[in-house]
């Protein structure tokens, strides 16, 4: 028997967390200058360049510098070994070298994705601090890793996956539990 999908944020709830995430950045940060945005590839990179506006359209200088990484390559999983033919790439035209750095990607569950993606960040410079922001975190974890800010804590029963979608990608903004697309 298959479990209806559940609403879990809708493209009104998505814009507020967004909005709040970007308050809570500017805030903690004290501002934008020396920050960089770094999104994880797909909807993590659309939500750091939303992110990026909102800090903006908030006061913040223009041009605060937005990279997207593909960590297809250092998952410890196998999904996304050496010659992956999914593998999309990276832009990140900066240097991280001292900056703050705030990673973004849409679900925090078992914190393999950043574990990764600290691995890539890694590699590419010494910043001076890494922080994770994340638009659904939805908790059992297997590595300690945990959320500088979040949009919504989201508790889904075993077997169900929460879907985020997002206007750039998928041409609604919404966050679905279920167990399909």
């Amino acid at each position: 028997m298959s479990i209806k999908p559940l609403v879990a944020l809708d493209a009104a709830a998505v814009t507020r967390s967004i909005k709040r995430i970007a308050h809570e950045i500017a805030e903690r940060n004290g501002g934008a200058q020396n920050l960089a945005l770094i999104g994880i590839i797909r909807r993590g990179a659309s939500l750091a360049a939303r992110l990026a506006a909102e800090l903006h359209s908030n006061g913040e200088k223009p041009g605060i510098p937005v990279g997207t990484l593909d960590i297809s390559s250092y998952r410890d999983d196998g999904k996304g070994t050496p010659g992956d033919p999914r593998l999309l790439g990276r832009d990140i035209p900066f240097s991280l070298d001292g900056k703050r750095v705030v990673l973004v990607d849409d679900v925090l569950y078992t914190g393999r994705t950043v574990r990764a993606a600290l691995e890539a960040l890694a590699d590419l410079g010494r910043a001076e601090s890494i922080q994770l922001a994340v638009l659904v975190d939805r908790g059992e974890r297997e590595l300690p890793i945990r959320a500088d800010y979040v949009g919504k804590n989201i508790e889904a029963p075993r077997g169900q996956r929460v879907y985020v979608r997002l206007a750039e990608v998928d041409g609604i903004d919404s966050v679905i539990i279920g167990n399909g697309k």
